[in-house]
């Protein structure tokens, strides 16, 4: 790779770090072709971008990023390193734990999740348990529905009471 290719590699990769809000860095040697190209299949189904990457290209795209401190993922930057890109955050680590049910690999090296670092295999359950913002805004809106329908039907059920009431006591009265 000449220099002029490496600075544009940097480059796209800086931007394509940039844009994402959602990257996990994991360490995929010794999975055979046929695993690695399964686990792309799978990636691609889950609309999650892999890539392999040289570590000292992905420091030096880490540091052309001015809006956002990578530090704390560059102790992870050591011995092969694939990328994995998502929209949702526990996609990958999903991933992760599906695939590791028949292969021992991709371990976990860091994840960067919305403005949040974490480093280590330790974190792939917890990284795999969060809620995602779509279940989060959903869950929300449950729990805002919830007071509302009750007073709502708590309306309707007393209406009828009290409709049955003086429907009953004018008729009393004739």
């Amino acid at each position: 790779m000449t220099r002029e290719e490496k600075s544009q590699y940097i480059d796209d990769l800086a931007t394509r770090l940039s844009e994402s809000g959602v990257f996990y860095l994991t360490d995929t040697a010794g999975l055979t072709v046929e695993a690695v190209n399964q686990l792309r299949e799978r990636c691609f189904k889950n609309n999650i971008e892999l890539r392999v990457v040289k570590n000292t290209l992905l420091k030096k795209a880490m540091e052309k990023v001015e809006e956002t401190n990578y530090e704390d993922l560059y102790g992870v930057l050591a011995g092969p390193t694939a990328i994995m890109f998502a929209e949702v955050g526990n996609a990958p680590a999903k991933l992760i734990k599906d695939f590791r049910k028949k292969n021992d690999k991709p371990l976990l090296k860091g994840a960067f999740i919305e403005e949040a670092i974490y480093t280590g295999e330790e974190n792939l359950d917890f990284l795999s348990e969060i809620k995602s913002k779509e279940e989060l805004i959903g869950e929300i809106v449950g729990l805002l529905q919830s007071p509302a329908k009750n007073v709502i039907s708590g309306l309707k059920s007393g209406g009828n009471t009290i409709a049955g009431l003086i429907k009953t006591l004018s008729e009393r009265e004739a």
